[in-house]
């Protein structure tokens, strides 16, 4: 309570009349937004990236294009650690009160909103799952070293990628399409040239490998021992559909997504006016 007492009374020096909401449920910040929103010439929101999520999708739902601050409280917080908002809250408000603002990409799955990944399979779960010291010793291959010892019971997805004009049909244990430098805490799992405005998602595909050697490709791959792999399809996109021949479940920016036989994903350039560090 103190902490948002203190970012409150920060933004009342900055010149403005802040009105503090605790949300109350699962949904409820999407709620709030989307019914007030308008009345407010700034948001900021406080919490996760699940937080963050819900905020987003009530601006995106109520037409909202007014700038958006966020003060992270979560346990991951991928998305702040990516456009540079640092963990100190009293410094990220003072973020959240400024004046750079920076039109970010928002994301559509289906009927959903998204600000920085979707995903499918084994890892999906694992990443958020492995806790942050081994991730902090391992690096990438924590994700593959947490499941390396149940390699025969990995559930493999037969799919259909539709993107860039190209169709994919293959087995995959794990994918994600992220607007991120970073997922479940790690830096660098997205690729290279990750750009937050560029109007592309960046599409991570790994298929099932069969044997040890192929898992430690994969890992070789992911952490950038090697260059090339014919385990993982990796691109950019600003639209991919996925089709499925069984129900596969997925998660929104570390959320419970559903279940799903298909998903269209969508990328909106510039929809979000992010308050960011100053360059």
């Amino acid at each position: 309570m103190a902490c948002i007492l203190e970012n409150a009374a920060f933004m009342v020096k900055a010149g403005y009349e802040p009105t503090v909401y605790p949300t109350q449920a699962r949904g409820d910040a999407t709620r709030k937004v989307r019914e007030d929103g308008a009345k407010y010439d700034r948001i900021v929101c406080s919490g996760g990236d699940g937080t963050l999520d819900e905020v987003v999708t009530g601006m995106r739902e109520a037409d909202l294009y007014v700038p958006l601050g966020y003060i992270p409280a979560g346990s991951t917080n991928d998305f702040a650690r990516t456009i540079g908002i640092p963990n100190d809250m009293v410094k990220a408000a003072e973020i959240a009160v400024g004046e750079n603002i920076f039109p970010c990409d928002v994301g559509q799955f289906n009927d959903d909103t998204f600000i920085y990944i979707v995903g499918f399979g084994l890892f999906t779960e694992i990443s958020y799952e492995t806790p942050q010291e081994l991730k902090n010793v391992l690096g990438h291959a924590a994700y593959l070293l947490s499941a390396a010892k149940s390699l025969a019971s990995i559930p493999n997805y037969l799919m259909q990628v539709e993107a860039n004009g190209e169709v994919i049909q293959d087995k995959f244990i794990y994918g994600m399409i992220t607007n991120s430098v970073s997922v479940g805490g790690i830096k660098g799992l997205t690729g290279k040239n990750v750009e937050l405005d560029d109007g592309e998602f960046e599409v991570t595909l790994i298929k099932g490998p069969n044997n040890p050697f192929e898992l430690n490709e994969i890992v070789g791959y992911l952490t950038g021992i090697i260059s090339e792999t014919p385990m993982v399809y990796r691109f950019k996109t600003p639209h991919v559909n996925i089709r499925s021949r069984s129900s596969v479940k997925w998660t929104i920016d570390g959320e419970n997504g559903g279940e799903h036989w298909g998903v269209e994903i969508i990328n909106h350039h510039k929809k979000l006016n992010l308050l960011t560090p100053n360059a």
